[in-house]
């Protein structure tokens, strides 16, 4: 984060004739598209008065910054999640039970809470290998979606963690509960995914995307909706949710994918019912396979529990 600007400039030779954004940018090292983004919201005045971006700079103009302060949208914010659990860990790595809500790590336009800033703040030393901003991490889980997720603790972790994961070692299993019954009962799901042509926030099966495989099987039935397991053998973002909505069984309350509102509203859903259940993965320096599970959060039973109930 870095402080407010307050400054103070009197215009000589060398700054007449140039734009007011242009001599910003040149005297305090920032960018001109920051400089003139100050002069459209007002933090920035000549004898008083808000200058334009385009004005010229005048000999003798005193020139007079007071900008807000400026936060790094990708700074790793300490922070306490009493949500997040340990459920797991090792001088190599971390294993928690990632809660909804909180992010992987830092992104531009997120704002939350993030496991790289949770654990910080709980007291772990975190690897440093990759940006700042995603320190430790070796894979990720959506905002919305809880769940087990291993966060590397050393530099050797973080290499071998990252090595499985690229070479898909790990069992991923999730749990979700998506609407009506997929036919057959036990099968893959096997159609590449890439960014969705329209939305830039989304993701869709495209001709042109990126392999991904999904294998499920359907734990129980309720009619409106059904419980699956599911093992996925690629990581690609949103894959569930995509895969699932692309075979008009989307997950229960995932209205981003055209999951059913109504349905929503009476499970009392307000994310998707997904759930990253169970992970194994080789231990970075001892190479035992290790497993580690996840239970289903508050939210989710309460659906669950409606749906076997017989309400739907």
């Amino acid at each position: 984060m870095k402080p407010a600007i307050r400054e103070d400039f009197v215009a000589d030779d060398d700054a007449v004739g140039l734009r007011a954004d242009a001599f910003l940018s040149s005297q305090l090292g920032v960018s001109r598209g920051e400089a003139a983004q100050w002069c459209t919201e007002g933090w920035v005045t000549v004898s008083g008065h808000p200058i334009a971006k385009s004005r010229k700079v005048r000999r003798g103009d005193v020139i007079q910054v007071n900008a807000p302060e400026r936060i790094d949208p990708m700074a790793v914010k300490v922070e306490t999640v009493q949500e997040l659990k340990i459920l797991g860990e090792d001088p190599d790595f971390v294993v928690i039970d990632k809660p909804v809500g909180v992010a992987a790590h830092p992104s531009p336009g997120w704002v939350g809470p993030t496991v790289v800033g949770a654990l910080a703040g709980a007291g772990y030393r975190i690897s440093t290998s990759g940006s700042p901003e995603r320190q430790g991490i070796v894979h990720r889980l959506d905002v919305g979606t809880s769940g087990v997720m291993v966060v590397a603790q050393t530099e050797r972790g973080y290499t071998a963690l990252k090595r499985a994961f690229k070479e898909r070692t790990p069992t991923k299993i999730y749990h979700a509960v998506v609407q009506g019954l997929p036919e057959p009962l036990k099968g893959t799901i096997d159609a590449p995914i890439g960014r969705h042509p329209n939305h830039s926030w989304k993701f869709a099966v495209l001709e042109d995307g990126r392999n991904a495989v999904t294998h499920y099987e359907v734990l129980e039935a309720f009619g409106a909706a059904s419980l699956v397991e599911v093992h996925l053998e690629t990581g690609r973002t949103h894959q569930i949710r995509v895969h699932f909505s692309a075979l008009k069984h989307p997950c229960a309350g995932d209205q981003t994918y055209g999951a059913d509102p109504r349905l929503a509203a009476e499970l009392g859903l307000v994310r998707q019912w997904l759930h990253a259940h169970k992970l194994g993965f080789p231990h970075p320096v001892t190479g035992e396979f290790v497993e580690f599970v996840s239970e289903y959060p508050a939210d989710l039973r309460h659906a669950l529990e409606l749906l076997r109930d017989g309400a739907h």
